[in-house]
């Protein structure tokens, strides 16, 4: 069947609502989401039940970079900066130098057993040596999966932040294989460019970001997420305009906009939160239409031999000696090394060998295709498995809730308390987003003339209001106080309510 105006959207709208029944009870079999949205693609395709003839790379590249826009932009606004900062090193650590040595462990193992040149074999090692950013935030943030310590946002960190570095490595490699009178210097050169240009117009962008959504005026409370929307693609295209990596630079962006006031900030994580698993489903089935099944099977053997091989040794090469220097458990380093899921992105990478027109492109692709395929189905089925039996997960009755969950959840806090704005307040006249307020805690309604007002970011303080706050813990409350008063406790607000649970 080929896909025309008429049929695409009806095709493409059953083979969504297909993927989201299917997935309500993937994981009741232990078959992590994403793999059934890839399976139900692949027997939409032309070698499937479905007959659906999908042989356009480009597309597909499309559609990968742009849903990788918001996969990453959704797991950075959900990124906790309090959670992350205490391992900002090891994260940063895993996303480049444990990315690189996966990418030559790889490499030097396929040059050994394949007929690939050095850069082929180095090109297919890059394209492979990040973790995929989809199936890690999908599989961690699901209910049956909580870990101790800093493990997750480690994990997290490191899958958001680890793209951008086997991007340029596969860019680069991809170069010497096309241009051979290149020198490897050039990586180290393209390496600092995208990293240094993009790190810094992402936290440029991010700010100027958070000005523009707090300071512009919108009519409409849901124009607020397509502004955001808006922004993140300026921001991506700005950067990779001047020759930075765009998707470093969305997913610093993102992690700063999600731990600053933003108005409607509850509205914008939902809707992201919803584009997010949409961009998943969306880019697994697209990925799944793309491969021919039957192409795959003459490369099983050596896509399996090199799976093997990625899991087993080289992405623990990778995570032990970038966290050599780090004081850790080994069952940490262990668990950290068995989540190295490959997923859609690799896929996507793949797409650029392909394009290029390169010899053994359509190969690597499928034997990439493979490996991710067989890393999600032995890793992501027995993540929960591993981390009971190396003692790094937490009973669900005891799993944390962070603080992105509650505001989108709308969680209570542990006590409340009200506070009365007398005139002389700094509050006076001030929107709430302008007050500073701790991160962990809320205004959620205010009394004023007999009336019930919920607050929003824009929202304005008058004098006389009484303002109800949720919060964790006294010394919140007293940051409370400070920011609606702007000096040393004259208290003038009487407790409305305190239940500690």
């Amino acid at each position: 069947m080929n896909l025309t105006i008429e049929n695409i959207l009806l095709i493409g709208s059953l083979l969504l609502f297909v993927s989201i029944v299917v997935g309500k009870t993937s994981y009741k079999f232990g078959v992590p989401t994403l793999l059934l949205f890839l399976a139900i693609g692949m027997l939409a395709g032309s070698d499937g039940i479905g007959g659906i003839y999908f042989d356009n790379p480009q597309i597909a590249q499309f559609i990968g970079i742009v849903a990788l826009n918001f996969i990453l932009f959704s797991g950075g606004l959900d990124t906790n900066w309090t959670s992350v900062k205490p391992i900002l090193k090891e994260g940063i650590a895993l996303s480049t130098f444990g990315v690189l040595l996966t990418a030559i462990s790889v490499g030097t193992f396929v040059w050994y057993v394949t007929d690939f040149t050095f850069y082929e074999s180095m090109l297919l090692g890059s394209i492979v040596s990040s973790t995929d950013a989809a199936a890690v935030f999908s599989i961690l943030r699901s209910k049956s999966l909580a870990l101790k310590t800093n493990l997750r946002p480690t994990l997290e960190l490191e899958s958001g932040s680890n793209d951008p570095m086997a991007y340029v490595l596969t860019i680069a490699f991809l170069t010497l294989v096309i241009n051979q009178n290149q020198t490897i210097g050039s990586i180290v050169i393209l390496f600092f460019q995208q990293m240094i240009l993009g790190g810094i117009t992402g936290f440029g962008f991010g700010k100027l970001s958070k000005f523009i959504i707090n300071y512009i005026k919108l009519d409409f409370e849901g124009l607020y997420p397509v502004l955001v929307i808006s922004l993140m693609f300026i921001t991506f295209s700005a950067t990779d305009f001047i020759g930075g990596n765009g998707f470093l630079a969305i997913y610093i962006c993102a992690v700063y906009l999600g731990n600053q006031e933003l108005i409607h900030k509850k509205t914008i994580l939902k809707m992201y939160d919803g584009l997010a698993w949409l961009m998943q489903i969306v880019l697994f089935l697209t990925l799944g239409l793309l491969v021919f099944p039957s192409q795959i099977v003459p490369y099983m053997g050596i896509g399996l031999m090199i799976s093997l091989f990625l899991i087993l040794v080289a992405r623990p090469i990778g995570v032990f000696f970038s966290l050599i220097f780090f004081k850790m458990k080994m069952r940490r380093r262990l668990y950290i090394s068995w989540v190295g899921l490959r997923g859609a992105v690799p896929i996507v990478f793949a797409t650029y060998p392909l394009l290029a027109g390169i010899e053994k492109a359509n190969m690597i692709f499928n034997v990439v295709f493979f490996i991710s395929v067989t890393s999600v189905l032995i890793q992501g089925t027995t993540l929960s498995v591993v981390a009971k039996w190396l003692k790094v997960a937490l009973p669900e009755k005891v799993k944390p809730i962070t603080e992105i969950e509650k505001l989108i959840l709308d969680l209570p806090k542990s006590s409340s308390k009200e506070f009365e704005i007398l005139p002389d307040y700094f509050a006076v006249n001030k929107r709430i987003v302008d007050l500073n307020f701790p991160k962990s805690a809320f205004i959620i309604m205010i009394k004023r003339n007999d009336e019930y007002i919920r607050p929003s970011g824009s929202t304005i303080i008058e004098s006389k209001d009484k303002l109800m706050v949720l919060a964790d813990s006294q010394d919140d409350f007293e940051m409370v106080e400070k920011c609606l008063h702007k000096s040393l406790f004259n208290s003038s607000s009487d407790d409305f309510e305190q239940s500690d649970k």
